[in-house]
């Protein structure tokens, strides 16, 4: 089955590290996905951009409406995912422990499902 770690971190924390921090983060984050890569577990992996230039966006009955980042109300952020596939979700939540994000954000850990299941109709 197919699994998504979402990196749930804190809002701003990125703009507290130092570069050399980052970089240090970054490059655990990039060791940790060429493990799983390497062992044919990673489906696909990125990170996400801040919420400063992130755009909302809804369809309420008559009215479009969007909404420019930064958004104040958000504590949190997805600041990333990795994609996993051929995993059970044991070994997704134990991934998600070993995750160097576990350390400073939340890894959520989510299975990949149909928006709507036939087989109920």
């Amino acid at each position: 089955m197919s699994y998504m770690l979402l990196i749930i971190e804190p809002a701003g924390q990125r703009a507290e590290r130092t570069e050399a921090q980052g970089r240090e983060v970054y490059a655990r984050m990039q060791a940790f996905g060429d493990a799983l890569r390497a062992q044919g577990k990673l489906k696909a992996v990125e990170s996400l951009e801040g919420m400063n230039n992130a755009v909302r966006v809804s369809q309420a009955p008559g009215a479009a409406r969007r909404l420019d980042g930064p958004f104040a109300e958000a504590k949190e952020m997805v600041g990333g995912f990795y994609l996993l596939d051929g995993v059970t979700r044991e070994e997704a939540i134990e991934l998600a422990r070993q995750c160097p994000a576990a350390e400073w954000a939340t890894v959520e850990v989510r299975g990949l499902a149909p928006c709507f299941d036939e087989s109920r109709a």
